[in-house]
């Protein structure tokens, strides 16, 4: 007999995950579809505004939440989903081996990192580019990097790279636009200079990077010699699956839903990241994973729950 899921949550995030756990407590058959347990805060190094923790890495987390997810009876299914399509009452997820038939959907999809689009960034990508510190940093001991991006996530990146590199330069087309705390504690990084309203041109190098060109010139000249450079431009939401089976989105392509966690057809939910929420936290992925499961619940059953 084909089981047919309460709710499917494709994503196996931070969303996800918490997803998971408010549909257990609420009685409801759900699995999580994703090739990817932990999405992209696997790649954070450091996380100091999750209330409860002062300080964990974003590996960490996600093991935390997963081992309590576990205590439900976690299903998951570390794949990919390929297509997805409305039959009656229930919504038809393909991946590579599996079909899953479930009754609603909670996209939990988050993002994908965005490029640059710098003259050579394809070219050196793995070979002096790079966009995890967390991931390749270790290759930069005592050399020379630089960090091209703006926002928080930028600085902490130059925050963990200036562990290994001799100098670590933070680029930024704009005014850095760091949390508060965080532009303190840049104030006080020797290793890391600041370079702000100027843009990467060309990234060069032979085998590998050794060089940048900038569109202004920082102590005379255009040229910063270096060995590699972190591409901290944010992030683009995962939603085309959504879009393709009618979910709105907006100009950023980013998934519409209510204060609800609702979205424009009937029993399909999203959370996290790849929604039109403004604040991108992992507490805030989390509180809208909640939402999703509670009104996946008052939607399968008819009636408001007494919360």
């Amino acid at each position: 007999m084909t089981t047919i899921y309460d709710v499917a949550i494709i994503g196996s995030g931070i969303a996800g995950l918490s997803a998971s756990i408010y549909c257990a407590r609420l009685n409801l058959k759900s699995i999580v579809i994703g090739s990817k347990i932990g999405g992209n805060l696997i790649n954070a190094s450091l996380i100091e505004n999750y209330p409860g923790i002062n300080k964990i890495s974003g590996t960490g987390l996600i093991k935390k939440v997963t081992e309590h997810a576990k205590e439900y009876n976690l299903e998951i299914l570390e794949e990919d989903v390929e297509k997805i399509s409305k039959e009656e009452n229930t919504f038809k997820i393909n991946t590579k081996k599996k079909e899953i038939l479930s009754k609603t959907i909670i996209f939990c999809t988050g993002t994908k990192l965005k490029k640059a689009g710098i003259k050579g960034e394809k070219e050196f990508a793995g070979k002096g580019v790079h966009y995890c510190a967390l991931c390749d940093g270790f290759f930069y001991k005592d050399k020379t990097v630089a960090v091209f991006g703006g926002g928080d996530s930028a600085v902490k990146e130059a925050f963990l790279l200036s562990k290994y590199a001799e100098k670590v330069y933070i680029i930024s087309e704009t005014k850095l636009k760091p949390e508060p705390i965080n532009f303190q504690r840049l104030k006080k990084e020797t290793k890391i200079e600041i370079l702000e309203e100027i843009k990467v041109q060309e990234i060069k190098g032979d085998r590998f990077v050794n060089s940048i060109i900038l569109n202004k010139k920082f102590k005379n000249s255009n040229l910063i010699n270096l060995d590699g450079i972190f591409i901290e431009m944010g992030h683009l939401p995962i939603s085309q699956l959504a879009a393709d089976i009618g979910v709105k989105t907006n100009a950023d392509k980013e998934i519409i839903t209510d204060k609800n966690s609702q979205t424009n057809i009937k029993g399909i939910f999203a959370a996290g990241d790849v929604t039109n929420n403004k604040i991108k936290q992992a507490i805030t992925a989390v509180g809208e994973a909640v939402k999703a499961a509670y009104s996946a619940y008052e939607y399968l059953h008819g009636e408001e729950l007494n919360y």
